[in-house]
């Protein structure tokens, strides 16, 4: 009976922990080693920027990569929406 509660508790705590989340914006501080994806306009779509975080005195590492097929429907549903109030505001 307490192997139920515990894997249910288990799955909720790692679950959410598994998703990538795109961020709009680059963070300004970044633990080391610590990646964050970024929608940024410098990639192309289905792309978004990884940023890892470095030790103190180097610079952070940024690369377009390529995302999941679920996510990049998203985020080209994202940019697509975007780029359509962009030309709908006068």
């Amino acid at each position: 009976m307490r192997v139920l509660p515990l894997v249910l508790i288990l799955s909720a705590v790692t679950l959410p922990c598994s998703a990538e989340t795109i961020l709009k914006s680059e963070p300004l501080a970044l633990a080391p080693y610590e990646v964050a994806y970024v929608h940024d306009a410098s990639c192309p779509v289905g792309k978004v920027l990884k940023v890892t975080g470095a030790i103190r005195g180097l610079h952070r590492k940024r690369a377009c990569v390529t995302l999941s097929a679920e996510q990049a429907s998203l985020a080209a549903t994202t940019s697509a929406e975007q780029a359509s109030l962009a030309t709908a505001t006068p």
